[in-house]
């Protein structure tokens, strides 16, 4: 390649979205030829937070205005966050990409964007580029919403307990567990007409890569390749960069003290950083991991520290340990832990996965029920709570069946396949890397 070529990419700044994007973007530039620049352009809060672990002279953030208001000091639930960004695109989107061009002299040749902003393909068409969609869930979330229109035409609330058998990919899916917007819940939401304009416009992109590998959901890949453009499994990228993380880097303490355990006997707890159980259920959960006398390690903020039973943190001290953060792929893959209590979203999925650790679901939004339903009739790697809920005699009960039964080994025996499939599509021939290879090659030509 002789001349520069300027690919900017377009993050989604909540929950892991710019961070998956970002690993995405850390790939693409270990295998880019000389002469790639790469703009990467998210909110100031997003940009500070995945930017402070890596600095990387071939990315160059970017910050787009997040659409708050300076005057306001009110405190906004992540929800009115999402809301009041969305107002604000593209607009803040299409001012920093003339400041990247203006600064790098060079004009973008190609737009990488989260499959979440639709409008990636407007910006694309008015610059007279190429633009390439990254999806960072599964291939079936990805599948229930580019299907959403068929879905409805055939399926209500009403019957919200019957598998949407006429999709192969997703005929083991309940309605009841479609994410939000496709049948159930708020669809008038602002998240849920975003969804919607995706459908509509990725159609257009050259490419749609999916955080997934193709042996994990080969039938809902196949359902989404007559309507879009080069459908590519290039994942996950738990696996598929280099950790940013090492063992020095564990400023708890969660490694040392695992080292100190059995092999599989840890139950690992970590919820995400968006959304955590309700009061309520934090205190059953709680209860559980007190009378259980399991060992446990629990990744838990500090604003959340309140919600435990009083006495929690001293009675348990000697079997358990209550930390604000934890490197969650390293501690999924030390020996001890044998189960992770999980909420499913898909990048703890997994993690779960390559690290090969059985599950205890409790689903909280978006993809999460379909993970979890997944997870339990389909892969059968782990268990979803009784009613989805954490009640401190049901959590026991998991807890003993994954730990101690017969069933438990068989689950941990399923995601050993599973773990084994997808070190097999992330090596030198498999279909992540077949894919990634493919869509690289896409947004360098396209």
């Amino acid at each position: 390649m002789t001349k520069t070529f300027h690919i900017a990419v377009l993050a989604f700044p909540f929950g892991s979205h710019a961070a998956a994007i970002l690993n995405l973007t850390r790939r693409l530039v270990a295998s880019a030829p000389p002469g790639v620049i790469f703009s990467f352009l998210s909110t100031p809060a997003s940009n500070t937070k995945i930017f402070s672990i890596l600095k990387h002279s071939l990315i160059k953030p970017y910050d787009v205005w997040d659409g708050v208001m300076a005057e306001e000091a009110t405190p906004k639930s992540p929800q009115e966050l999402v809301e009041i960004f969305l107002k604000a695109t593209p607009d803040n989107f299409n001012v920093i990409l003339k400041k990247a061009e203006a600064e790098t002299g060079v004009q973008v040749s190609c737009l990488l964007a989260d499959a979440f902003l639709w409008f990636a393909d407007d910006m694309a068409k008015e610059m007279s580029v190429p633009w390439l969609a990254f999806w960072v869930a599964g291939a079936s979330s990805l599948s229930a919403h580019v299907h959403t229109d068929l879905i409805r035409a055939h399926y209500s609330v009403a019957n919200k307990e019957e598998n949407v058998k006429i999709l192969p990919g997703l005929s083991a899916i309940r309605v009841a567990d479609l994410p939000e917007g496709v049948v159930c819940g708020d669809l008038k939401s602002a998240l849920s007409k975003m969804l919607q304009e995706m459908v509509t416009k990725l159609t257009g992109a050259t490419a749609v890569a999916i955080n997934s590998f193709e042996e994990l959901e080969p039938l809902a890949t196949i359902d989404l390749k007559p309507i879009l453009r080069n459908v590519l499994n290039i994942g996950p990228s738990t696996i598929t960069v280099p950790p940013l993380l090492s063992k020095s880097d564990d400023a708890s303490g969660c490694l040392k003290w695992l080292d100190n355990h059995e092999i599989g006997s840890v139950v690992y707890i970590g919820f995400g950083n968006v959304l955590v159980p309700p009061p309520t259920e934090i205190v059953a959960l709680a209860e559980a991991l007190d009378s259980s006398k399991i060992p446990f390690i629990w990744s838990l903020p500090d604003t959340m520290r309140s919600l435990l039973p009083n006495g929690f943190s001293e009675k348990t001290s000697e079997h358990g340990k209550i930390v604000a953060w934890a490197p969650q792929l390293q501690v999924l893959g030390h020996p001890s832990v044998g189960v992770f209590i999980t909420h499913c979203g898909f990048n703890s999925l997994m993690e779960s996965i390559l690290c090969g650790v059985a599950l205890i679901v409790r689903p909280l939004l978006g993809d999460n029920m379909m993970n979890c339903r997944l997870v339990e009739e389909v892969w059968k790697i782990g268990i979803r709570v009784k009613d989805g809920k954490f009640t401190k005699c049901e959590t026991m009960k998991a807890l003993d069946s994954l730990m101690f039964s017969d069933k438990g080994k068989e689950m941990r025996d399923n995601v050993g396949i599973l773990r084994s499939l997808l070190l097999e599509s992330t090596g030198l021939n498999g279909s992540s890397t077949q894919n990634f290879k493919t869509f690289g090659d896409l947004l360098l030509t396209a």
